[in-house]
């Protein structure tokens, strides 16, 4: 990863023609509803997906386990040129051709915060903004085993030439309140599943409910 000497600008937005694009094309869909009605839908497609896993990407929820703290979880701080702004999520990334979702998944969470990792469990696949597009994920649960030798440094990242991601290890007694204060940062945006899955812990601790 080279080394930051400024924030990100952009310079120019354009129409991209469908020819031209690598990861994404602009699809009309045509239908007909449940009372017979035809009608029309704009879709945003990856190119990409996986026919091994059938999904695009992955997402790596995350446990920090070390013998002498408290649980933690790993955070990703990136800029998002589509927001233009900086984004708290999850590591996560796309699935390679011929990969499953949990091997994308120890891959990614590798590259992008120098982790090994485990995995968990593997969430069924689900939609990932379905109003706009047809792109799918999974979310992969992982655990990093630390020991107790392991420093305050975490080890190297493998990222792409582009790529500038910051980590920041946040306890999960904390992790909703941080995501929250996280929002309140200028040209800063909490990803929705990352945040949906904190207010889901949130909910169920201070619920009125008794769920």
């Amino acid at each position: 990863m080279s080394v930051k000497t400024q924030e990100p600008v952009i310079t120019r937005v354009s129409d991209l023609p469908t020819s031209e694009a690598r990861w994404v094309a602009l699809k009309k869909v045509e239908y007909v509803d449940q009372v017979g009605t035809a009608r029309t839908w704009e879709v945003a497609v990856r190119k990409t997906r996986s026919a091994k896993a059938g999904v695009d990407a992955v997402a790596m929820g995350n446990i920090i386990l070390h013998p002498s703290r408290p649980p933690a979880t790993l955070l990703v701080i990136q800029y998002r040129p589509p927001l233009d702004a900086y984004t708290i999520e999850w590591p996560a990334g796309l699935v390679d051709a011929g990969e499953a979702a949990e091997e994308a998944a120890v891959r990614e969470f590798k590259e992008e915060t120098g982790y090994d990792c485990s995995v968990t469990s593997v969430s069924p696949i689900q939609a990932a903004d379905p109003g706009m597009t047809n792109a799918n994920m999974q979310l992969v649960m992982v655990e990093v085993q630390l020991k107790e030798e392991d420093g305050e440094e975490p080890p190297l990242q493998r990222l792409e030439d582009g790529e500038h991601i910051q980590r920041v290890i946040v306890p999960m007694s904390e992790f909703y309140d941080r995501l929250v204060e996280y929002a309140k940062q200028d040209r800063t945006i909490v990803a929705a599943k990352l945040f949906h899955f904190a207010a889901g812990i949130h909910f169920a601790k201070t619920n009125r409910y008794g769920i």
